[in-house]
Parts: structure tokens; sequence; C-alpha cells
């Protein structure tokens, strides 16, 4: 397969440079994340278990960091591959799961055929997106995806809030509504199949958002 490579406009880049000075501790904490985390290990469940049917192809981890995720999704029976924008990020995850496929690359423009997948999961690989660039990630995962394929989102949650920039440890991230990230996902052909809100753990800050979307059949 082609590099996934596509021009990054400047907060990409920070974006990306951000994560690559602190791959490799971040995947150290990142390998233990899903081990105290049983409602998000439901959610992902549920995802796989969705994605599993059908012959539309395979998933999709965008935002994939270190690939901890998408092994924990090949452990759940999919054909899943990872896409990251950080080279570092990529080269780890390589290194920790050479059984698995990993690419570079940005998931608002991906060399990916229409409709080519069954899956896509987006696990906290939104939250640095500036919210008016958000759309056009929604229209790029309806275009991969395969009709009645689905997607899921982990997220940030504001809480009552507008949406919300807060100092994220790595760069600059965003809190969503609930409700307002679900319509974004409507607006760009998704219908909701289901959503989990988990409150805040210890050392956390913030409460937890988990969206299930399906894509909308197309209508002859």
């Amino acid at each position: 397969m082609s590099s996934l490579v596509t021009e990054p406009s400047s907060y990409l880049d920070a974006t990306a440079d951000a994560y690559g000075a602190i791959a490799v501790r971040y995947a150290e904490l990142a390998r233990t994340a899903l081990d105290d985390a049983p409602l998000d290990r439901a959610m992902l469940a549920a995802f796989a278990e969705l994605a599993r049917t059908g012959d539309h192809g395979s998933v999709a981890e965008l935002g994939c960091g270190p690939g901890y995720l998408t092994a924990h999704l090949r452990d759940l029976g999919l054909d899943v591959f990872g896409v990251d924008l950080s080279p570092v990020m990529i080269d780890l995850a390589r290194e920790s799961y050479p059984d698995l496929r990993f690419e570079v690359g940005s998931m608002d423009a991906l060399d990916l055929a229409d409709g080519s997948l069954h899956g896509v999961v987006s696990w906290y690989s939104v939250i640095h997106t500036p919210p008016q660039e958000l759309p056009s990630y929604f229209a790029e995962f309806n275009r991969i995806l395969a009709p009645d394929g689905h997607l899921l989102l982990g997220f940030f949650e504001s809480e009552g809030d507008p949406v919300t920039p807060f100092d994220h440890k790595v760069v600059t991230a965003y809190r969503w509504p609930m409700d307002d990230l679900a319509e974004l996902a409507a607006d760009a052909g998704f219908t909701e199949v289901g959503r989990m809100m988990r409150a805040p753990r210890e050392g956390e800050r913030f409460g937890h958002g988990r969206l299930l979307m399906r894509k909308a059949k197309q209508v002859a």
C-alpha cells in the first residue's frame, strides 16, 4: 500500500511534532490504558461485534498512536490497521506490533478507496482538531466507510459547556458536548447507534464521551 502522507496544515504539524516529542513516554503509559476501564472495553467490544458483520472490508484506527488500541481491536477479531500523523508513533507501533499494519497519514485526507472500510475508530484522535475543521474529518470518515459501516468516537465531554479548548498535556485539545458532536456527525451522514458518558477516574480531569454511529445507507 502506498504511503498515506498528505500535506499537513500548521495545526497538524504542531500535533505531529508534539506527539513525536513524547512518543516513548506516551507509549509506556498507553499500554495499560484499558486495563481498569471496563466501560471503555465494553464500548469497543460493541463496536467490534457490529464491525464483524457483513463483508465490506477491514477496520481502521485513525490516530492510532503507538498501536495499543489497534492491537486490542485485533484481539476482538477485527481485520484492523492503524494510521497516525506522527512518524515517530508509527515507528513505535510497528516495533511493538510487527504483525499489524501501520501507516503515516492525516485522517482528513486518506489514500483509501470510497466505501472500502467496514469500521473506523477515532479514539481521542479528533480532540486536537479545531472545531471549524472537524466537518471535513467526518466527511472523510463517511467517504471511506461502506454503507452501514460503523464509526466509534472517543473524546473529552464538555459536561454542559460549549466546545471548550483546554491545556491537554501534549497540545491544545477541545472538549465537546455529546449532542453537538452527534449533530455534527449526523450532518455528515451518520445515524447514532448508542452513546456513553464515563465519569473521570482518579487522576483524570474531565468526563469522557463515546459515540457509536452508523453510516446511512444510500437511497436509490
